[in-house]
């Protein structure tokens, strides 16, 4: 306990790695509890009794056909589930999340965080969860009502107008009422229409809904009401209580936050890792600092098991202190996470925060087993140490030179690292190969972080010689620092080596990414212009027809895919595979290449093509005829015309067959929607067809026109947004590093008081003590980097040979990225510096020698 409190300041920076390592786990359980919580109020306020929906939509509500409309049951429905026993009341709705709303200025009104749009009619149970705060509710084709989130973000008020865009038209009303959400809004954007309107805009026809909100009579369960429903009705429509819609609702959204909270879990588990080695620096430091003090304890009765134990409980307390200021922390920062996400768009209310008694419990224990599982080997170290060490001088580190049993560990893992590293890249499966990668960058990483004492000796000897034989005899001196101790200094570097290794992996796999792409869209596609929504909306045929009367093209190719039933020649019925449908200048617009036949002929009547792994699987060579039952229409037997590579990027696994032939065999009604367009210019006029393309569909906000130019910079930057999110969350793992960085020099200083108050009076100026431990710092941090730089663009590597498998080709190194890293850790090493030199430079030369 005195050992503790006498050396607080030392613990502090290890305190802060564990805090900092807990709060990412708390909070992150925190924000996904709270998450969780605001939906699992949403949906059971929302949820009625007993919902009737059609037998096409989802479990959790409405699916969008691929006409771009909702599933719908006629009104006669409405009439049957009055009829049924204990229904009090039931009342028809219809709504779609596939739609566009947009102000008189045409901006797009829908949320930016990826909730969704909804439109629908106002109804009973829709006012049990909003309350109409202005105006009223829409009574008539020309209202509509917004809820009062969206309002304040867009700046709507009564009486402005808006329009929404679905598969049906563009219908424009005015605002004529705004009401508040009396649940959690976690996002998303609301409107509401009077009930027939709803069904024109939406649906396109009256007499019809989506879904019938039932509510029970007095005294009868939801569960009897739901049977009661579904004799009436038989099993032609699905029937759910409100806690199985409330549970479908949360199974849709629970995928995305599981995704999120291991996520963000991995990345606290990085920062643990990091954390650990900071642990073992910091009691390897102070017990070679207390060698003497032990030493003494031993010869007077201590045994070996009471030093031990007196280490691992200063752990204990270290990882008590930093855990529970970590749950705290955790909690904070699960409040700032809510917070950011209000900025995104995704609104979560404090008032819902979730603290689970799990939380601080797992915060708890991981913190303290991980603090003490670190401190084991300085502990076991410390009880090692005889009582004659007593009469020797203290803080003379025992563990110089890095043992030779070390050595030859660390080069087997690394050898085997490195080698199963090579199987990944070599092998002819991408499965196969992911699992020796994983394999790989575990052992080589372990193997780099046994191995760091003796790769120390040579990289620091290299950096000296580069950077910091310039400045004479200080220069020599922090390199010396530095190799004095190989053990801290790769323990030091290692911490370090972690995150860099991470993101140099990332940045390589990211911008190989990119440039495979990039290669793919020059060779294979041949049109100007690519015409999508970037919400996933359905391109609608209005919207075509403006597309085609743009005279600068000279052509319009559609694209649109439905689900069918594949009977091959085997025999074997496939259900639910995907088929492309498109016009003919498809072939031309993407050069898909073919192993077998002409993709051309694929276009002809009652034809199509497989692609090439499909048609080994299934005895498919040309001329077979496979039998596709289309999704909402009749059968056809289609004859194979092409086979094409199955190694692609763009389109990969896709089998096409023309627009004309689908239409043969799907109803005009229930013909799918484009899912996107491609148009081509006439011959020199692309710049003004570029123009008259995004004119003509200024009336649709939705749908993005895109040249390749475009195409290729919003690939980048989509997985450019991906990896600066999770760079950030690398950062707490870099932070601890330079926690760690800062706490070894921190100690160093300590260790060399006498030594520095010596150098200082023969004539070390204070200037060039600090110099000296910058410079040390920079070295060490430049270490880290060298070896966390390679370890990584290796990884890297491999991993774009297994993408190579699934069709990117192109590696490509980010050099201005690697070598940004590289400078900006010796800033890292200045910055963990400033402290430990300041303290340096202030002590007083006499206490420093006479320091025992």
């Amino acid at each position: 306990m005195r050992n503790f409190l006498a050396h607080k300041g030392r613990m502090a920076l290890s305190a802060i790695a564990v805090l900092l390592s807990v709060a990412f786990v708390c909070g992150t359980l925190v924000f996904t509890d709270t998450m969780s919580t605001t939906f699992d109020k949403l949906f059971a306020a929302t949820s009625s009794d007993v919902t009737v929906s059609a037998k096409g939509a989802s479990d959790s509500g409405e699916t969008t056909a691929d006409n771009g409309r909702p599933p719908v049951m006629p009104a006669s429905v409405l009439a049957e589930v009055r009829k049924a026993d204990g229904v009090k009341s039931a009342e028809g709705t219809v709504f779609s999340t596939s739609v566009t709303v947009v102000d008189a200025d045409k901006d797009n009104l829908s949320p930016s965080s990826g909730a969704p749009t909804i439109v629908g009619s106002w109804n009973a149970n829709e006012a049990r969860t909003m309350k109409i705060t202005s105006g009223a509710a829409p009574r008539s084709g020309d209202q509509i009502m917004v809820d009062a989130d969206t309002a304040d973000k867009h700046d709507l008020k009564l009486g402005d107008e808006i329009g929404v865009i679905s598969a049906v038209g563009t219908h424009k009303a005015k605002i004529s009422g705004i009401a508040d959400f009396t649940v959690t809004n976690p996002g998303a954007a609301i409107f509401y229409l009077d009930t027939k309107t709803a069904q024109q805009t939406l649906v396109g026809e009256s007499g019809v809904y989506t879904n019938v909100n039932v509510t029970a009579a007095s005294g009868v369960s939801d569960a009897q009401l739901k049977k009661n429903v579904t004799a009436e009705l038989g099993a032609d429509y699905q029937v759910k209580t409100a806690k199985e819609t409330a549970d479908a609702n949360q199974k849709d959204v629970a995928g995305f936050m599981n995704v999120m909270k291991y996520a963000m879990l991995g990345f606290a588990g990085i920062a643990f890792l990091v954390g650990i080695f900071l642990i073992i620096n910091t009691f390897s430091m102070l017990v070679a600092q207390r060698t003497r003090e032990i030493g003494l304890m031993r010869a007077i009765g201590s045994s070996r098991k009471q030093v031990n134990r007196s280490v691992l409980a200063e752990a204990l307390l270290l990882g008590l202190v930093g855990s529970v200021l970590g749950v705290a922390a955790g909690v904070g920062l699960a409040v700032g996470l809510m917070k950011l996400m209000g900025q995104m768009g995704m609104e979560l209310s404090t008032g819902d925060l979730t603290v689970a008694w799990t939380t601080p419990v797992v915060g708890l224990v991981l913190g303290v087993i991980v603090t003490v599982l670190a401190a084991y080997l300085p502990a076991r170290r410390a009880g090692k140490i005889s009582p004659m060490a007593a009469l020797r001088d203290a803080g003379a580190p025992a563990d110089a030179r890095a043992g030779w049993i070390r050595g030859v560990i660390g080069t087997v893992l690394t050898g085997v690292g490195v080698f199963a590293l090579y199987l990944a890249a070599a092998a002819d499966k991408a499965t196969d190969g992911s699992l020796w990668l994983g394999i790989g960058v575990v052992l080589s990483l372990i193997g780099f972080v046994v191995i760091g004492p003796l790769l120390a000796g040579g990289v620091v000897r290299v950096l000296g010689a580069v950077l910091l034989r310039m400045f004479g005899p200080v220069g020599r001196m922090a390199e010396r620092n530095a190799l004095r101790n190989p053990r801290r200094t790769g323990a030091t570097g290692a911490a370090l080596m972690i995150g860099l290794a991470l993101v140099a992996c990332l940045s390589v796999v990211g911008s190989s990414m990119v440039a495979s792409a990039t290669d793919q869209l020059d060779k294979t596609v041949g049109t100007d212009f690519i015409v999508q929504s970037d919400s996933g909306q359905l391109i609608t045929p209005q919207a075509v027809k403006a597309m085609k009367s743009t005279p600068e093209l000279e052509r319009i190719t559609e694209y649109k895919w439905t689900k069918a039933d594949f009977t091959t020649p085997d025999g074997k019925t496939l259900k639910d595979t995907s088929i492309t449908a498109a016009d003919p200048s498809y072939a031309t617009d993407l050069r898909t290449e073919t192993v077998a036949g002409k993709l051309p002929d694929a276009y002809k009547p009652d034809s199509m093509s497989v692609h090439e792994k499909f048609a080994k699987d299934h005895g498919i060579s040309l001329g077979s005829k496979v039998k596709v039952a289309f999704k909402d229409g009749s059968a056809a037997d289609l004859t194979v015309r092409a086979i094409t590579s199955s190694d692609v990027v763009i389109d990969a696994g896709a089998m096409y067959t023309s627009i004309a032939t689908m239409a043969k065999y799907v109803p005009a009604d229930k013909m799918p929607l484009d899912s996107l367009v491609f148009a081509s210019a006439k011959d020199g006029q692309q710049d003004a067809a570029y123009k008259s393309l995004k004119s003509a569909l200024h009336d649709y906000p939705q749908y993005t026109v895109r040249d390749q130019t475009d195409y290729k910079d919003a690939l980048k930057d989509q997985i450019g947004q991906l990896l600066n999110m999770i760079y950030g969350l690398l950062a707490l793992a870099i932070i601890v590093a330079i926690l760690g960085v800062v706490n070894t020099l921190a100690l160093s200083v300590v260790e060399r008081t006498r030594e520095i108050g010596l150098m200082r009076a023969i004539g070390l100026s204070r200037r060039q003590l600090r110099r000296m431990i910058r410079m040390e710092s920079v070295v060490i941090a430049l270490f880290g980097a060298l070896l966390g730089l390679g370890l990584g663009m290796g990884w890297g590597a491999t991993a774009q040979q297994l993408l190579a498998l699934e069709g990117l080709m192109v590696l490509d190194i980010p050099w201005p990225t690697i070598i940004g890293v590289f400078i900006s850790s010796a800033f890292v090493g200045l910055f963990a510096a400033l402290i430990p030199a300041f303290r340096a430079g202030r002590m007083n030369v006499l206490n420093a020698i006479a320091t025992e």
